[in-house]
């Protein structure tokens, strides 16, 4: 029972922070991070399901070394450390991210670009949840030990989502030192599950005749919309209701993602945006459970019924189990309801230095404006139902030679405070490669990492003349 409290627990599962995603120019998707991005090249085709492949998970407080460590001590005591270490405002997270497909061109008056429009589809995963720790507490001990102790039965909060974006952005050159952007996104929820804002508390006290009393006060929900496919047996039936809800067929929203650049002069940036300023209104499928009340059972009395009523053992568990049936009798409906998207931040400033030198002169090239290396910090947020989660990055971006970029971070979150990350860029002609991975220094040996996160992808660019 423990072990399966354990892994219930951890297989809830890093906020979808990309810190060396963003601001790294030459990968076309950093303008889905910040609309209002620079953008130095004629247009891009991103390569059908292979663009953009994300993919992140974490959780605060302990790693799978913490419990699976072959380090001699028993292991029923490191479950129980790991459930005692823990607190609810612990959480784990789990977020994957694919690009159906992804394009972007400029759209030129006379010689002078003036708009760049990028448009697209992906798919996400989102699961989210904090650590109930008096659920954890209370199924490794039981109530029997806990007499008299109110275990808090609100701490549950959990939320699960897979949807499908379908984005158009324009990003505007305004002048020299500023550049502005703006994506509306239409959202198609494929299903979704929360439980939030539950409030209750259970509580054993003694009663009479050496009973129990078990005391549930109670106001909790539990929101469903678009899983009634999972009961259905028929696997055909169940891809074809996907392949409709991914293409539009589910519950629709609305969002706009914000941008800017700031260049004030050649050598500083300063840049910003919010994404997923919208809401998803949940209307079809749907089915609310909810369990509200006090409730109060007396019990569970004489393990040998028979002897003091007559009453056989299976007549008096069947009569337990009807009264349990009754207290917690759950109502359903199917009310729609409207969910705001997790709004998240990302904001950095950065110092370019190094530009490129003329080898033939011996001197900086007057034609190139662009600079070899880049140092700067990077700020990431996200609205969570408790608490703002938040990153913040050190990052040092370098051109190594002509088709090579590199770019390292050193971030600081609620994971790790030894997060070292490391991107690279790589152009053969017009084809571009990418790809990324955080917490390199965990990689000697996963087991100790509390979050991973890798994204990677494949684009067609169509360059500048000038390049």
């Amino acid at each position: 029972m423990r072990w399966l409290v354990f892994f219930g627990v951890f297989i809830s599962l890093h906020a979808q922070n990309k810190q060396l995603l963003y601001g790294f120019t030459e990968v076309p998707q950093q303008i889905l991070l910040n609309p209002g991005a620079q953008v130095d090249y004629r247009g891009y085709i991103g390569v059908p399901l292979l663009s953009h492949i994300h993919f992140n998970a974490g959780s605060t407080g302990f790693s799978a070394f913490d419990v699976f460590a072959d380090d001699g001590k028993d292991f029923n005591q490191k479950i129980r450390d790991v459930v005692y270490k823990l607190d609810s405002k612990d959480f784990f997270g789990f977020n994957q991210q694919l690009d159906i497909f992804s394009v972007g061109l400029s759209v030129k008056k006379s010689y002078e670009k003036t708009f760049f429009i990028s448009f697209g589809m992906y798919q996400e995963s989102d699961i989210f949840s904090y650590y109930p720790k008096d659920y954890a507490i209370l199924a490794y001990e039981g109530n029997y030990n806990n007499l008299n102790k109110r275990f808090d039965l609100g701490q549950l909060n959990v939320s699960a989502e897979v949807l499908s974006v379908f984005h158009v952005g324009v990003n505007k050159k305004i002048n020299s030192k500023w550049t502005l952007g703006l994506r509306g996104k239409v959202y198609s929820s494929i299903a979704q599950a929360s439980s939030t804002d539950n409030t209750g508390s259970f509580i054993t006290v003694p009663g009479t005749n050496n009973n129990l009393n078990h005391i549930f006060d109670l106001d909790m929900k539990l929101q469903t919309s678009g899983v009634s496919f999972l009961e259905d047996p028929s696997a055909n039936k169940g891809l074809d209701i996907l392949k409709k809800r991914l293409l539009f067929g589910g519950n629709l929203g609305v969002g706009i993602d914000v941008g800017f650049t700031h260049q004030p002069s050649p050598e500083w940036t300063v840049d910003a945006s919010l994404q997923d300023v919208g809401f998803i209104n949940y209307s079809k499928d749907v089915k609310n459970y909810i369990l509200d009340g006090y409730l109060q059972y007396d019990g569970v009395q004489s393990v040998f019924p028979q002897v003091t009523s007559g009453q056989t053992a299976q007549d008096y568990w069947d009569e337990v189990e009807d009264d349990f049936e009754e207290l917690f009798k759950i109502d359903s409906t199917t009310t729609s309801y409207t969910k705001w998207r997790p709004i998240k931040l990302n904001s950095s400033v950065s110092y370019n230095f190094g530009r490129k030198v003329d080898k033939e002169c011996n001197c900086l090239s007057k034609s190139d404006t662009t600079f070899q290396n880049r140092v700067g910090a990077h700020l990431f947020a996200m609205k969570r139902p408790n608490h703002l989660q938040w990153a913040l990055s050190a990052f040092y971006y370098r051109k190594i030679v002509k088709g090579l970029q590199l770019k390292t971070s050193y971030t600081v979150d609620a994971y790790s405070f030894k997060n070292v990350g490391l991107g690279a860029s790589a152009a053969l002609g017009s084809v571009q490669f990418y790809v990324m991975a955080d917490n390199l220094l965990s990689y000697q040996n996963l087991a100790k990492s509390q979050s991973v996160s890798l994204q990677l992808g494949f684009n067609y660019i169509f360059k500048n003349n000038e390049n």
